[in-house]
């Protein structure tokens, strides 16, 4: 029995196959539904158990003194930071009469910049009375410490434009002594000297004018942007609308919850490394999915084609059996219901040739321990093996599940088809499984894939294994030529699939 793939498939094999992956996770949309439905409700609870403390909301124009039509916020993101110095929180104390430190109120509020010129100060307190006084506190601290600025720098603009000029009245006032003590006389070179100290008597004077009208004009402008400077919105409590805040949180959990069941799916299949498709469990236990039966009966516009599905699974095992010497055991691996349900559609068919035995080598009670009807074919336990007659049908049923008892699987039959459901078996049991019924010398001649994925569309056909595939076995020979050789030709059947709403049963 093939194990392996060739060594050109393995080279090409994608170090991490995207489409398993989508399909691994899609199948287990229970989690991440689960935990998107999860962050919905704890979103929801945190809105009604854990509502927002009582808030108030103030605006304020503020005026700056380098505004420009280009500016890109700086100036009002200054006044944010600002805001949030303990200088600004201990004066609002101070308005206030609370004995809190700044350091805490500094937690209760915080500035937002809407435009170049407008600050929005939001704040939280006790109850909403108190978050209004503390906003509009804040505001009235925050306006009076920005006009007390402006007036700070103005005052110091005009100071410095001030002593300048008092600076050159005094040279203008020995340039007015020097101009006094001369007099005038007929030498060219004191006419001159005299002629310099007139132009700058005048250069003086002129100078002194014009830092008096600076000075005088850096007053004028700081009135402006006082009154510039104000609240525009009066300080007001913010209402909280439950429904809404239930609604938005629920969202927020929503979104986060799946992404979060998203990346745990993600991750769980990477590490966990289980196939979920028919390319892959092929390729893993060395044998063709010969059928793919659904877990569920499912919907009712549904269980038609499953039951034509089985119909067709149990007819190609039945013409199996009749035309084999050998013995079929079916093997399980995660689907134990299936398989024994499998395995009495078989008897039955079987049971218009002749007596039928089943034998449970199964570990739980889904064969020997049932409840019997009437025409159900004889069930023996795995211990009675030996007691069948070999004139009656015999249909061994056993598991390849961990902890199995593999030298007891020959005993069951010589020839099995393996019924797997899909995404159980991580691909290293897998290989043990395909390793170990190869040591039994127990051929795998097909796969039953249970519970497949509706959008698979891979191959599980495995062409390199045609010595133990079913589909190697509906050999028949031609009509013989003229040489008097016959020549064989391959019949590959293909697998009874259970398709989407749109497709057709194949």
């Amino acid at each position: 029995m093939t194990t392996s793939t060739t060594s050109e498939s393995s080279a090409a094999t994608p170090l991490l196959d995207i489409q398993a992956l989508v399909v691994a996770v899609r199948r287990r949309r229970r989690l991440w539904s689960a935990m998107a439905l999860l962050g919905l409700l704890i979103g929801a609870a945190m809105a009604v158990l854990l509502p927002p403390s009582p808030a108030a909301m103030t605006k304020v124009l503020v005026a700056h003194a380098e505004d420009q039509p280009n500016d890109t916020g700086t100036l009002i993101r200054t006044d944010v930071q600002l805001l949030g110095t303990t200088q600004i929180a201990d004066r609002a104390l101070r308005i206030l009469k609370s004995p809190e430190k700044p350091e805490d109120f500094m937690r209760d509020y915080r500035g937002t910049g809407l435009t170049n010129n407008v600050l929005q100060i939001d704040v939280t307190g006790d109850t909403d009375a108190e978050a209004v006084a503390r906003a509009k506190a804040l505001a009235d601290a925050f306006v009076t410490d920005h006009v007390k600025r402006i007036r700070d720098i103005a005052d110091a603009d005009a100071k410095g434009l001030l002593d300048q000029r008092d600076r050159l009245q005094a040279e203008l006032a020995d340039v007015n002594k020097a101009i006094g003590g001369r007099t005038s006389d007929i030498d060219p070179q004191a006419s001159a000297n005299l002629e310099s100290l007139f132009a700058r008597r005048a250069a003086l004077t002129s100078q002194i004018d014009d830092f008096g009208q600076r000075a005088e004009e850096a007053r004028i402008g700081t009135p402006q942007l006082i009154v510039g400077t104000q609240i525009v919105d009066a300080p007001r409590a913010v209402r909280h609308s439950l429904p809404k805040a239930v609604v938005t949180n629920g969202v927020i959990g929503l979104v986060l919850g799946l992404v979060l069941g998203l990346l745990l799916a993600a991750v769980g299949v990477v590490v966990a490394d289980r196939p979920v498709l028919r390319r892959d469990i092929s390729a893993n236990l060395g044998a063709s999915v010969i059928a793919e039966l659904p877990r569920r009966s499912g919907r009712p516009w549904r269980r038609r084609r499953t039951r034509v599905a089985r119909e067709r699974l149990t007819t190609t095992l039945a013409r199996t059996v009749r035309g084999s010497a050998e013995p079929l055991l079916l093997l399980e691996l995660g689907c134990a219901r299936s398989t024994s349900v499998i395995a009495l559609g078989l008897a039955r068919a079987l049971a218009e040739d002749g007596p039928v035995v089943v034998v449970d080598g199964l570990p739980g009670p889904q064969l020997a321990r049932r409840r019997s009807k009437p025409g159900d074919p004889t069930v023996v336990s795995g211990e009675r093996a030996a007691a069948v007659s070999p004139q009656e049908h015999r249909i061994g049923v056993g598991s390849v599940a961990p902890g199995t008892a593999w030298t007891d699987l020959q005993y069951l039959g010589t020839q099995t088809v393996l019924v797997v459901r899909a995404g159980h078996g991580s691909a290293a049991w897998l290989h043990t499984v395909a390793r170990q019924l190869a040591d039994q010398r127990i051929p795998v001649i097909g796969v039953v894939l249970i519970d497949p994925d509706p959008r698979d569309r891979t191959d599980g056909t495995l062409w390199d294994g045609l010595h133990t595939a079913l589909r190697g076995r509906s050999e028949r020979p031609a009509r013989p030529n003229g040489t008097g050789r016959r020549r064989t030709e391959l019949q590959p059947m293909r697998a009874a699939r259970v398709p989407d709403d749109d497709q057709e049963v194949r």
